[in-house]
């Protein structure tokens, strides 16, 4: 009867002690472990980070760091970390907050506007994704990707297309790139391309055309017009004479990209370079910018019309006067001349 009452006492503890550990195991997994007071907040964990990095950054949103630490080994989280932005909700419990470090890496929007200069891209980018800058910068100007994908030191530009993508934060430089080149054959589709070789211009030249358009005029509704008078002057054989390219070259020659030139004046016009379409025929060797793909539309489907002269309109600002005559165009001009000669901009 003793030894009854021993081993009776004995599976009592045992229950007791085995409920009490069953009670802090379901509290260590279950039980919210979370300190902040918006609805979500966001981590960003870099590729190869260590399980001490997750803790660290972690830390100011948890309540308790020592459960999650125990949750983490019990699960083997702690051997199998995934960078990327993930998303943390008010009231998670440990078992929920691994589980969305494991598999709910966030996508983010990255964008990107006219850019004239592939390090201007990767600074821009940098900011957006893990990759930085000087990986970004090598991964673009690497010669055997942009010759080996039919581009060169000219025109490489024109595979970056403005726009807003989707992107997990940790993408690699080489990775952003390459999925670059996906959009920019994605949007040169058989229609563009059929398109293109019809007007007698390969993809990158009327990219290059493009660019000139878009530097032309921001608007959209605008650029068909534009387009269909360079077009209309490069039938004719006469010089496309573009400021916004005399601008190009100058920067171009100096390495300064960051000079701001509001007015070109004669003596600019005299810059040998290949850009400078007040002495070179054709179209330059390369855009001048990164064009929005509504001037590149503009270009492959023009305005019909007979202008081959345009001066900016100071009657109705962002917009341009257009004519079909030299007559024509140095009336529309004297406006234009005397109002900026009044704003005193020199350069």
């Amino acid at each position: 009867m003793y030894i009854k009452k021993i081993i009776l006492i004995v599976a009592l503890l045992g229950l007791v002690v085995g409920g009490f550990f069953a009670y802090n195991v379901y509290d260590a997994i279950f039980s919210p472990n979370t300190k902040f007071n918006n609805d979500e907040a966001f981590i960003y964990i870099p590729t190869d980070a260590t399980f001490d990095e997750v803790k660290k950054t972690l830390e100011p949103l948890l309540a308790d760091m020592a459960s999650f630490e125990k949750v983490a080994e019990r699960k083997g989280y702690t051997g199998n970390i995934k960078g990327g932005k993930y998303a943390i909700k008010k009231g998670m419990n440990n078992n929920d907050i691994i589980n969305s470090l494991r598999a709910n890496n966030i996508p983010v929007k990255v964008a990107f506007n006219n850019q004239e200069t592939l390090k201007d891209l990767a600074g821009r980018i940098a900011g957006q994704i893990e990759a930085d800058s000087l990986s970004l910068l090598a991964s673009f100007e690497d010669p055997s990707f942009f010759e080996g994908n039919g581009f060169n030191e000219d025109n490489k530009l024109s595979m970056y297309l403005p726009n807003s993508y989707e992107f997990f934060w940790n993408t690699s430089a080489d990775k952003f790139r390459d999925r670059m080149l996906a959009e920019y054959k994605r949007f040169w589709n058989e229609e563009r391309l059929t398109k293109a070789k019809e007007m007698g211009m390969t993809p990158e030249g009327v990219v290059a055309l493009a660019s000139i358009v878009h530097k032309e005029t921001a608007k959209v509704e605008e650029r068909p017009r534009v387009a269909g008078l360079y077009l209309n002057r490069l039938k004719s054989g006469m010089l496309l004479q573009a400021d916004p390219t005399v601008i190009y070259a100058i920067k171009k020659y100096s390495g300064n990209f960051d000079t701001v030139i509001k007015r070109v004046l004669y003596k600019d016009l005299e810059l040998d370079s290949p850009y400078n379409t007040y002495k070179y025929a054709g179209v330059p060797p390369g855009p001048i910018t990164m064009p929005d793909m509504s001037a590149i539309d503009a270009v492959l489907k023009p305005e019909k019309h007979e202008y081959y002269y345009m001066v900016a309109n100071v009657e109705d600002f962002g917009y341009h006067k257009f004519a079909k005559t030299i007559a024509q165009h140095n009336r529309n001009k004297v406006q234009y001349i005397q109002w900026i000669n009044a704003q005193k901009i020199n350069r």
